[in-house]
């Protein structure tokens, strides 16, 4: 979830941090991090953070029956 009380601190998401690509982030605190390191000046950024995809519906052995009241 986006905005969970408890987020583990991640410099993918830290207001701080730009992403470079290659599993690194600049870090105006820390330079180059690796991007699940973390810091004690962690600021969540809920924009940054990217959510789960949603799982895909799969209709297999189901007929039109089965969806009709």
């Amino acid at each position: 979830m986006l905005f969970q009380r408890h987020i583990e601190p991640s410099c993918a998401y830290c207001c701080y941090g730009t992403d470079l690509g290659c599993d690194t982030v600049a870090c105006v605190k820390r330079g180059i991090m690796a991007v699940y390191g973390s810091c004690g000046s962690f600021r969540y950024e809920p924009t940054k953070r990217i959510p789960e995809a949603a799982p895909v519906f799969k209709a297999v052995g189901l007929s039109e029956e089965d969806f009709m009241l």
